[in-house]
């Protein structure tokens, strides 16, 4: 069997998931032909407490690089989390984390993380935590830091521009985030940071930084995000978050409702199909094929390919041989509402003894979820869509 050269490692390295390389990509890969390793970082700020599939773009870009023998940190942003990153904020946050919250948060990234890189085994992945040096900053070195940034540079950010444009506030706590995440780079002396393109602003004040407090160059090296052709993020949506740590069934089922559009994002960024084949494919012919084989990969990676087998017959079975409508009936109700409740008001059921005698004979299937609902006693928290008995569907909307 033909073995990939290292040569190729590298190329695939600085192109398939990359967005761009600052300063250039030629002068990375010169530097990564030359033999040189590297050390790098990809930072987290734990204000949820779950990883999703649009943080697996940075985390496979981390395993190639952790392949190539280079020395990468995964970094949780205790320190940086509590300024408050205002990227893709219109407005203010309303809650700053604190940094007890923010270790809660994190305490099971390492185990979800763990779905995609290396934390043992040759060349693990690092941990450390930016707070066991941000919250050591004196006033003097704030002050430092600050020197290298004027506020023209920093108010240029595209967010703080639009919240200028429609009169809303800028926090100075957020406003001085780039300058805690650009230390970053400097108290780890890192050669090269990695992150999403709307972390651009943040990761170049590192390089600002670099150059003015170590004198030394620092790369960037950004990812594309991984959203649909409207730019709707996909992985983290209201109420549905695509987690890597989600049972194979509703994995697989939460990719195969995501729109046909998000088919080759997942393809180029997710998987290590060829690109040559995903240029080739056709979503108006395939798109049902071609999104049941994107998400058994993913299933397969995040969990094994028997858990990926069984999770797509569940979902044939369920979706495919059941012919569910593309019109159904549609309801509201109020959060919190008893949902067998609003089945029987609004005349879908006849009692909520019917609506027993379903549950306990796994009749009622959340499709949003692909899994049978098991509560008798479950209360509506979002927009639901049901299969009810052998032929009933229904969507419920929450107002």
């Amino acid at each position: 069997m033909k073995t990939e050269k290292k040569e190729d490692k590298i190329q695939e390295l600085l192109t398939r998931g990359v967005d761009r390389i600052y300063p250039t990509k030629e002068k990375l890969e010169e530097l990564l032909r030359s033999g040189k390793k590297l050390r790098l970082y990809q930072g987290f700020d734990p204000t949820g407490d779950r990883l999703h599939i649009g943080h697996m773009v940075g985390l496979r870009k981390h395993r190639q690089w952790q392949d190539l023998g280079h020395e990468v940190i995964f970094l949780i942003g205790d320190g940086t989390g509590t300024a408050g990153d205002p990227t893709g904020k219109k407005q203010t946050r309303e809650k700053f984390f604190t940094k007890e919250e923010l270790r809660v948060n994190a305490k099971d990234y390492l185990s979800q993380a763990s779905k995609v890189v290396r934390f043992d085994g040759p060349n693990p992945i690092k941990i450390l935590y930016n707070g066991d040096w941000l919250d050591k900053l004196t006033k003097v070195d704030i002050l430092n830091i600050a020197q290298n940034f004027s506020v023209q540079q920093l108010i240029e950010r595209d967010m703080f521009q639009e919240r200028l444009k429609a009169g809303e506030t800028i926090n100075l706590r957020e406003f001085l985030y780039p300058l805690l995440q650009g230390y970053d780079s400097v108290a780890m002396d890192v050669d090269l940071e990695l992150g999403g393109s709307d972390q651009t602003f943040n990761m170049l004040a590192g390089r600002t930084l670099m150059r003015a407090m170590k004198n030394k160059e620092k790369f960037v090296m950004t990812t594309p995000l991984l959203s649909d052709s409207k730019g709707v993020k996909i992985g983290k949506s209201e109420g549905n978050v695509v987690g890597l740590t989600d049972p194979a069934p509703e994995l697989f089922g939460k990719i195969m409702s995501l729109g046909d559009d998000a088919i080759i994002p997942m393809f180029t960024l997710l998987t290590d199909v060829p690109m040559e084949e995903i240029n080739k494919f056709n979503l108006k012919k395939d798109a049902m094929t071609l999104k049941k084989r994107v998400a058994s990969i993913i299933v397969t990676q995040l969990h094994d390919e028997a858990s990926a087998k069984v999770a797509e017959e569940n979902f044939s079975n369920t979706f495919q041989k059941k012919e569910i409508p593309d019109e159904m009936e549609e309801i509201k109700c109020q959060a919190g509402e008893l949902l067998s409740e609003v089945l029987v008001k609004n005349k879908i059921l006849s009692s909520k003894g019917e609506w027993r005698r379903l549950v306990l004979g796994n009749g009622a299937h959340d499709l949003e979820k692909n899994e049978n609902i098991t509560d008798q006693n479950a209360k509506i928290t979002s927009d639901l869509t049901l299969k009810i008995g052998k032929k009933k569907f229904v969507k419920i909307l929450v107002d």
